[in-house]
């Protein structure tokens, strides 16, 4: 069974300012809550080709894995895919002007999950979509702050 998740929220600040935030890696563990540390496996900067290493933890368990960044345009759409480990995902952030100076950011999470975990898709789906609602609201804060 696939898990595709799609969360997205009105951020106020200008779509450059959004995008650039979102995109560094190295602010990814101040606003996701699972994201513990995250690692440059290729040298900055982020482009089609880098991969990062991500440890995280979620559903109760620690997750390490690696991303390679399939696509990336910056101020528009960052694409990154791991296909190791028991749950192959693939995410994807996109940003579009909202309006005076404010920014929709989507972040979609889709994969297929094998063996177990396939059994617990619907759980992982809603797991998965509570917690990027929560990080779209971090995000929000944090950069509504600045």
């Amino acid at each position: 069974m696939t898990v595709d998740v799609t969360t997205e929220i009105v951020i106020g600040r200008p779509v450059g300012v959004v995008a650039a935030y979102a995109a560094d890696p190295s602010n990814a563990p101040a606003w996701y809550q699972n994201i513990t540390t995250v690692t440059w496996e290729t040298s900055p900067p982020l482009q089609a080709g880098s991969q990062l290493a991500f440890s995280a933890r979620f559903l109760g368990r620690h997750l390490a894995y690696i991303y390679e960044i399939t696509d990336f345009v910056p101020g528009k759409r960052l694409v990154m895919r791991t296909a190791q480990g028991p749950f192959p995902m693939e995410t994807t952030y996109t940003w579009q002007p909202a309006g005076d100076d404010s920014t929709r950011m989507t972040l979609r999470n889709r994969g297929e999950p094998a063996g177990f975990p396939r059994l617990a898709a619907p759980l992982m789906a809603t797991a998965i979509r509570h917690a990027n609602r929560k990080d779209l609201r971090k995000l929000r804060a944090v950069l509504q702050a600045r």
